[in-house]
């Protein structure tokens, strides 16, 4: 924490760097693989969308992508979570439609500047074995003017003590309803052998988005059957057209 707080100060890219280098630690740690699938886009600003199931997709996410989070406003009053996550440059959003222009204005500043930033669309976790469905207002970003690269990301557990991960065992994966962090932090600690397979999708032009809702149900019904694929032990096929 202090390395990246004083790496906020300082000028050049090594805060973003410094920040998968610690997520890949945390992974490190927890004994949580990565394999990743495709290439991260190289135009700058990327809006990268994912699905969402787990505080663990933090730290996948974070280890692959050179991208600041965007975060429910709870989270920055969380003990030491939120330490992290403002070190992390993560930008926290309220939901109160009194803010959103003001909050929207921030992201936009931040896509300006060059940062990359992940969005959960779901606006919450799942229980790992299905895609929630995507909220059109969290794509606005999306089709904004100018339009940043766009570029789909999805996240599954696929592996857990060496083996295939079943359906069963997603539900202990995922951090969702009311699950508690500490209890489920040290569930998965004490686990062995946890694989997340991230697979990038390529990188989605403007001219081929449309409009917003159109987009978002383009989107959610991508990931989707990209998540189905990882879940079935597939590779996704193909890309959003």
């Amino acid at each position: 924490m202090p390395v990246q707080a004083l790496m906020l100060v300082l000028p050049g890219r090594g805060k973003v760097r410094f920040a998968r280098l610690y997520w890949r630690g945390m992974a490190l740690i927890l004994g949580l693989r990565l394999r990743v699938v495709g290439v991260v886009a190289d135009t700058r600003p990327v809006l990268f969308v994912s699905n969402h199931s787990s505080w663990l997709d933090i730290i996948a996410l974070g280890a692959v992508l050179p991208a600041c989070f965007v975060a429910k406003g709870e989270v920055g009053r969380w003990p030491v979570v939120s330490w992290i996550a403002r070190l992390g440059r993560t930008v926290f959003v309220s939901r109160d439609r009194r803010h959103v222009g003001r909050e929207q204005a921030a992201l936009r500043q931040r896509l300006a500047a060059g940062d990359n930033i992940i969005l959960f669309p779901e606006g919450t976790t799942s229980d790992g074995n299905r895609v929630r469905p995507f909220a059109a207002a969290f794509l606005t970003l999306a089709t904004a003017t100018p339009q940043p690269v766009l570029q789909l990301v999805t996240i599954v557990y696929d592996e857990l003590d060496g083996q295939p991960v079943r359906r069963a065992d997603r539900a202990g994966i995922a951090w969702y309803g009311d699950m508690d962090l500490a209890p489920h932090f040290w569930g998965l600690a004490r686990r062995g052998g946890l694989r997340a397979t991230i697979w990038l999708d390529t990188p989605l032009p403007p001219a081929e988005r449309g409009g917003r809702k159109a987009l978002t149900m383009a989107l959610e019904a991508r990931i989707a059957e990209n998540a189905a694929a990882l879940r079935q032990g597939r590779l996704p096929e193909g890309g959003l057209s």
